[in-house]
């Protein structure tokens, strides 16, 4: 049977518009600005560091219109539509906006996905494949990038030689690196000739999952990101993307 592959530049898979209709509550008016969650925005309103039309307003509920000139921190601040792209990174592609060496970047790999300026939560290293996802949603991506929240992440591992006993035992306790403690919230061996491993993990350092191996010894050949949070990879190819689905952006944003 013929398995039906998902067209990832499908228009039916992308998210709805903010629903920046007029006239917008102003907490809502920021947290479609990118600048922080509707819920911070209140203290902002409060604390009067928001100006309509050069006044600062304290007031609740209060109602923006679309000609309205809103500031925050003396810069002039409007909402746009969030999007939300998932990508699949394959090997030798960069986790930076621009590259000064002309290296590959993964902006090239979804600059067409749409108009709004895009960035990655997070980072895959070069040689590192798998789940990215892109956000101009300024508040998700503090809440996922924040060490608080422990977002999951699974990476399947292949390493240079089998793991012996010992040595997975020692990664089911805690690890000593150079920066820090670092513990692993869960191992399995997945294949016969013990190279290739299953690792879950919540600390999102630089390199962390290359240097956990290299501290008992072994050198990690392939690595590849099998899951973010509660996104997966499924059906989606080496290399491209897709938005998310609105299931998918209330599980995310629900997390905690």
């Amino acid at each position: 049977m013929e398995r039906k592959r998902r067209n990832p530049v499908k228009s039916s898979a992308k998210i709805p518009p903010t629903g920046n209709t007029f006239p917008i509550r102003l907490n809502k008016y920021i947290a479609n600005s990118g600048v922080c969650s509707r819920r911070d925005a209140d203290e902002l309103i409060k604390s009067g560091q928001i100006k309509v039309n050069g006044e600062t307003i304290s007031e609740m509920g209060y109602q923006v219109q679309k000609t309205d000139k809103v500031s925050y921190d003396n810069k002039l601040i409007r909402p746009e539509k969030f999007v939300y792209v998932l990508l699949n990174k394959p090997k030798d592609f960069i986790t930076t906006m621009e590259d000064t060496h002309n290296r590959r970047t993964v902006m090239d790999l979804v600059e067409k996905a749409c108009q709004e300026r895009i960035f990655p939560v997070g980072r895959l290293d070069r040689n590192t494949t798998g789940i990215l996802l892109f956000t101009n949603d300024g508040a998700l991506t503090e809440k996922l990038t924040h060490p608080s929240y422990q977002i999951k992440k699974i990476y399947q591992v292949e390493l240079d030689k089998p793991i012996v006993k010992l040595d997975f035992e020692k990664l089911q306790q805690p690890i000593q690196l150079e920066d820090g403690e670092v513990k692993i919230d869960d191992i399995a061996i997945l294949s016969s000739d013990k190279k290739t491993l299953g690792l879950e993990i919540h600390v999102g350092k630089n390199r962390i999952v290359r240097r956990i191996f290299e501290h008992v010894g072994y050198e990690v050949i392939k690595l590849d990101r099998t899951m973010y949070g509660p996104l997966t990879k499924k059906d989606l190819p080496r290399g491209k993307w897709r938005f998310l689905t609105p299931k998918e952006l209330i599980v995310l944003k629900n997390l905690s």
